[in-house]
Order: structure tokens, then C-alpha cells, then sequence
């Protein structure tokens, strides 16, 4: 069946269930059906037929589902962006997709109250139509889109329904993340295409930790859906435990690195729970490996490995050469398979550049270092500057980029500050073209200010290190090495 038609039917099926929670709001799946086909039959007589993608941006509000199956509905693949984000960024998206709408959740309620009706035929997207475009950090300081098809999506969600048999109906699924962020792809549609229930819990929830552990123990969640660094930070509270979450039975982990004592810590916690590990870029639909973290699997392996790839997927760990390294040896992540996506919108040079056919499948170049060891792959880090910092990747060059085009900035260099094994913050060194009477600690609170209305906050780096000159290698470079050496 297809996916939009499956979440469809449970309009049918559990008409009066909520098919998401965010705050004091909720929607039932018979709600969600009818205001998106509203939505959807608005866009239609409004809007050329000509699949240009649809802004929603918004902050996890129940109108964002509206719009998301709304887009589709019509014709349209959508862009979910975060109202987090800087103006400036969301401007530098919009430019990027040639996007022919922006809609807010005030938007979508307006439209949707109108009593007239539109009558439209929904659109089924053909399985290479783009679904939905991820937008990531760049290393030009521009982001670039990720285009997922509804081939990449049902692929996706078909592998995790059968690997994690959801209980039809039953199941409420945390959402942590952002829909901006492709981690959410995997509890929404999770959730949606098994009739469940989306928890969303919000930026100021998250923010007051007394309320968050207040809204977790509210939220009946039987599947968590996060980024290792956020089950971290809730294993910090004494009472996170399965009392606190007694229907939970899987924590579900993507984004960024599960580190062994996170994984060991949840096992002890929560004895009724399993803990499952996954790996893949947003260019390969949320996640293309998984693999069941036990006691015995932290016990053998450390760093944990990352599993074993989706039926129909290939993995693979090639040498500079593009020949495939040894068991046990390192090289760069291969990716192949129907879940890889078309490439970047309007981005034909990036494509070709990441994109490539193997063995007949589309292929994508991670850019990952990674070894295969006991039929298990393990992710070993960037073969370049991009990082996963608290789940979110990040390119060290958009940052430096970005950080250039500020006042007095001659240069500056962007390094991650690592524990045990992962990124924790960013430093940023800096050489000023003249030196300020201002003090450092002043200096640095403009320039985060300034570059606060340029990327996101996940990517302003907390300390700056105002340098007369870069140490630099032999080659004339900067060396990073050294600058890193310097960070307490």
C-alpha cells in the first residue's frame, strides 16, 4: 500500500485517535485526514502543478503534520524548517529550493477554517517524485537540500515496521528532534504508518529539565526515538528510569555516536526495554544500519558497533581507490541501495560529486570512515571537517565561513572540543583585523550575537580564542592539530 494512503486509512481504523500530541494540542488521524486534504485542495487550485516544494516552517505545532501531508497531497514536496533557525538562514533555504510557498502553522489554520470547498483529486506521487527535502550545513556556508523521494521513504519505513514489529494502534512514539532535523523522519513516519501516536516534546520543555521529566512521565511513550546525547542528558536525573517510563519497551538511536556507558546505563534502568543502535546520513533516509545494543554487546565491543545493513542495501568500506578494504581495516562508507536519495536540489555539481552508480543501485559517497569487523560495521568518524555535535551535523567550514563574514574578523579557525570520543562543543580561534578596546569576554558576546542571526545556535561555538597568528604545518596550513592541543 502507499504511504499516504496507509496513514489515510487510519482515519477509517482509529478515527478518535490522536495521531500527535504537542503541548496542550492534539490532533486525531480523522482530523489530520480531512484538514490536510483541505489543505491540499487549497494548494491545488492555488498553485501550478509544477512540484515545486513547500516551506513549513513552524516548531513542532500539530498544523506542521497538516502541511507536511498537505504538500503531498497536492503535488508538492514540502521543506520542514524550525523556527529556531535564523532568519537569514531560512531566507538562504528558501532562495536555494526556488521554494513557490512559505506557510506557517498560522497560516495553515486560516486556510484550513474556510468553509468553502475545493474539490481536488489527491495527487499519488510516482515512486522518484520527491517527498520531502532535508536541508543540511554546508561547507560554503550555503546549506544544501537533500532530496528524498517517496520510493527512498517507503523503503525506509517498510524495513523498520518489519524489523520492529509496531503494534498497530499502540504504539506513542517520542519526538525529540526537530522536523528540520531528519532524526524526526524516523518516529513520524514510524508512527504514521503504524497508527501510533507522535509526543512531541518542545524547545522550552526541553529547556526547564523539571518540566521535561514532568511532560516524560505524562507522555505513556513506548518507543523512544533520540539522540544519545539527549537520553545522556536525561540519565542525569535520578528518577529517568522505567518507573518514570513504564510503557517504554525500545529506545531507538540515530544521528550521532551511542556511546557504550549510555548504552549500559538504559539497559540497568530500564530492565523492560530494548536498545537498538542505527547509522546513516541524511542522503541515505535516516538510517541504513541497526543492530540490538545488549549487555553482551557492550561488554565485547567500544566503541559499539553501528550493525548490520537493510535488506536490499548494500554497505560497503572502500580504500582511496574505490576497492574494498579487508575485514578489520578502515576506509570510507559506501551506501547503495533504494533508500539513497536523487541528489541536491538544484545542485547538480554536488550531486555528481556524492553521487554515483554500484552494482546497478544508486550509490552514495558518506564521506565516513568506518571498517567492518565480525559482519558488523563500526563508524569511526569524518574522513573530513563535518562533525556530528548533540546529533546534529555540522560542517566546521560553514561555520568558518560565516564566522569571515563578520565585523573586524581576519581569520578564523573552527575545532571541536572532544570527550571521550565525540565532539562536546565548538571552539572558535580568531585573528581580528585591529584590536578592540572592548574586553575579550565583550568581544566574544558580539561576535555570538552576530553570528546567532547567521546559523543556528547548535552551531555557534561556545568559547572564542582571540590569537595574533595560527600556528601552521609545513605545508603552510593551519594546523588544527596544534590548535586543538590548546583546548582545556
Amino acid at each position: 500500500m502507499e504511504l499516504i494512503e496507509q496513514i489515510d486509512r487510519w482515519s477509517e481504523v482509529y478515527p478518535e485517535r490522536a495521531a500527535h500530541v504537542s503541548g496542550a494540542h492534539s490532533i486525531t488521524y480523522r482530523e489530520l485526514t480531512s484538514r490536510s486534504n483541505k489543505l491540499a485542495a487549497y494548494l491545488s487550485s492555488t498553485l501550478p502543478s509544477d512540484g515545486s516544494p513547500i516551506v513549513i516552517l513552524g516548531h513542532k505545532e500539530i498544523e506542521m503534520l497538516v502541511g507536511f501531508l498537505g504538500c503531498i497531497k497536492s503535488g508538492h514536496p514540502y521543506i520542514p524548517l524550525d523556527t529556531s533557525l535564523p532568519s537569514q538562514r531560512v531566507e538562504v533555504v528558501i532562495e536555494t529550493a526556488r521554494s513557490s510557498l512559505t506557510l506557517t502553522p498560522e497560516q495553515i489554520r486560516e486556510i484550513i477554517s474556510d468553509d468553502s470547498e475545493n474539490k481536488f483529486t489527491i495527487h499519488k506521487p510516482a515512486l522518484n517524485d520527491p517527498w520531502y527535502i532535508i536541508f543540511t550545513s554546508g561547507s560554503t556556508g550555503n546549506p544544501k537540500g537533500v532530496t528524498i523521494t517517496r520510493g527512498c521513504l517507503e523503503n525506509f519505513v517498510e524495513w523498520v515496521t518489519t524489523e520492529q514489529g509496531f503494534k498497530e494502534g499502540n504504539e506513542i512514539f517520542l519526538n525529540q528532534a526537530p522536523f528540520s532535523f531528519d532524526l524526526s523522519v524516523m518516529d513520524l513516519y514510524a508512527s504514521l504508518a503504524s497508527g501510533g501516536t507522535l509526543f512531541s516534546i518542545n524547545k522550552d520543555e526541553i529547556a526547564e529539565q523539571k518540566v521535561l521529566y514532568k511532560t516524560l512521565a505524562k507522555s505513556d511513550v513506548s518507543f523512544w526515538v533520540s539522540t544519545p546525547s539527549f537520553a545522556r542528558m536525561c540519565l542525569m536525573e535520578h528518577s529517568f528510569n522505567q518507573e518514570m517510563l513504564p510503557n517504554v519497551h525500545t529506545f531507538w538511536f540515530c544521528g550521532e555516536t551511542l556511546a557504550p556507558d549510555v548504552a549500559a546505563n538504559l539497559l540497568k534502568r530500564f530492565p523492560n526495554a530494548k536498545v537498538w543502535n542505527t547509522y546513516g546520513p541524511t542522503e541515505a533516509t535516516v538510517a541504513t544500519t541497526s543492530i540490538q545494543i545488549t549487555e553482551e554487546v557492550v561488554a565485547k565491543y567500544s566503541p559499539l558497533p553501528v550493525g548490520r545493513p537493510k535488506p536490499g542495501t548494500q554497505v560497503v568500506v572502500h580504500d582511496e581507490k574505490a576497492n574494498p578494504v579487508a575485514d578489520g581495516e578502515r576506509g570510507e562508507i559506501i551506501i547503495a541501495g533504494p533508500n539513497v536519495s536523487v541528489g541536491y536540489i538544484h545542485r547538480p555539481d554536488l550531486t555528481a560529486r556524492a553521487f554515483f552508480e554500484l552494482n546497478n543501485q544508486r550509490a552514495y559517497h558518506t564521506g565516513d570512515w568506518g571498517r567492518v569487523q565480525d559482519g558488523l560495521l563500526f563508524f569511526e568518524g569524518r574522513m573530513d571537517f563535518q562533525i556530528k555535535l548533540h546529533g546534529y551535523r555540522i560542517e566546521i567550514g560553514d561555520i568558518e565561513s560565516n564566522l569571515h563574514a563578520l565585523t573586524n574578523v581576519q581569520d578564523a579557525v573552527v575545532i571541536p572540543a572532544m570527550k571521550n570520543e565525540r565532539a562536546d562543543y565548538l571552539v572558535a580561534f580568531m585573528i581580528l583585523k585591529s584590536k578592540s578596546e572592548k574586553s575579550d569576554f565583550e568581544v566574544m558576546r558580539e561576535m555570538k550575537r552576530q553570528l546567532s542571526e547567521r546559523v543556528p545556535d547548535y552551531m555557534v561555538p561556545r568559547k572564542f580564542v582571540f590569537l595574533a597568528e595560527f600556528p601552521t604545518t609545513t605545508n603552510g596550513k593551519v594546523d588544527r592539530k596544534k590548535l586543538a592541543e590548546t583546548i582545556q
